[in-house]
């Protein structure tokens, strides 16, 4: 397949995959491409500006370089600016949950041709109050558990951060929850986490949505009513071996536009980065919002 001539980097410089970037620059340069735009921001916040200044330049390619912080701010801006570029997703975060979904694996010359010569699949989005996004939106235990697993703690742990994290939150109170499904009550109760999902698979490698695919034009929705140790610890049990909606502290359904009000404020998170606290929220899908290189002949997007 014909290489992409122009192609943009965006990415964050404190990320590692193989040989880092430098082996990422010599394996595009080996591509023999027309032009190769470099942009390196030293942390996800940074990555908008630069996605916009690359997008201005009109590549082939737009490859992003990072973990799921960086590849959700970067598809915000493709998305808020209806650009039309197909996306690469160099997997060099801790938990990489787009890219594991999508099939995208964490092996740098993997993921270069799959950039370069994947097949460019139209992907959808969630959107949070707003901000776009891939994976998740997750409110409550969810929420807090990521803003407790920071920079620091996933460094030295890895994906393990999360359990850490997670630990520390099992006895947390829950709030009463009042939830629309397209316009109509679906929930009002006490919810210990609300997670909006857009593919199946969330953090730790847990299917939390069994049926969920990126491209089915539809957000998934999960609520958590389990509380304390045991009844979280029967919670994952079964996500982990079966159904996760054959649990009784989980109820799901999928939708077209969530509106949540809260009794009181809780953390939320998007794709793994951490927010504010907030009391209520809509969000909805963006239908093939996005496209995403994908491999050739990918297995089912989950």
């Amino acid at each position: 397949m014909r290489t992409p001539r122009t192609i943009a980097v965006v990415a964050h410089q404190k990320k590692t995959l193989g040989g880092g970037l430098d082996e990422l620059r010599r394996r595009l340069t080996d591509a023999d491409l027309d032009d190769l735009i470099w942009y390196e921001v030293p942390k996800s916040k940074k990555a908008p500006a630069a996605v916009k200044k690359a997008l201005k330049s009109k590549p082939d390619r737009l490859i992003v370089w990072g973990g799921d912080g960086m590849v959700q701010r970067s598809l915000d801006v493709v998305a808020h600016t209806g650009a039309k570029t197909p996306v690469g997703i160099i997997p060099a975060g801790t938990g990489n949950l787009l890219a594991t979904n999508l099939g995208i694996p964490a092996d740098l010359p993997e993921a270069v041709e799959i950039a370069l010569h994947g097949t460019p699949h139209a992907v959808d989005l969630g959107r949070f109050e707003g901000e776009y996004f891939g994976v998740m939106a997750g409110v409550g235990f969810d929420g807090a558990m990521i803003s407790d697993a920071d920079r620091n703690l996933k460094d030295r742990l890895g994906k393990l951060a999360y359990v850490w994290a997670g630990v520390r939150h099992v006895n947390e109170s829950a709030a009463v929850a009042t939830i629309k499904i397209d316009g109509t009550k679906w929930f009002e109760d006490e919810a210990s986490c609300v997670l909006i999902g857009n593919v199946g698979r969330i953090t730790g490698g847990i299917k939390a949505f069994d049926d969920a695919k990126p491209d089915d034009g539809w957000l998934d929705v999960g609520v958590a009513t389990a509380q304390g140790a045991l009844q979280w610890a029967r919670a994952l049990g079964t996500m982990a071996v079966g159904r996760s909606d054959s649990s009784p502290f989980v109820r799901t359904t999928r939708a077209r536009r969530i509106d949540v009000k809260l009794q009181s404020k809780m953390e939320y998170e998007l794709d793994g980065g951490a927010r504010t606290k907030t009391k209520s929220f809509s969000a909805k899908v963006a239908p093939g919002a996005v496209k995403i290189c994908v491999p050739r002949e990918p297995a089912a997007l989950s």
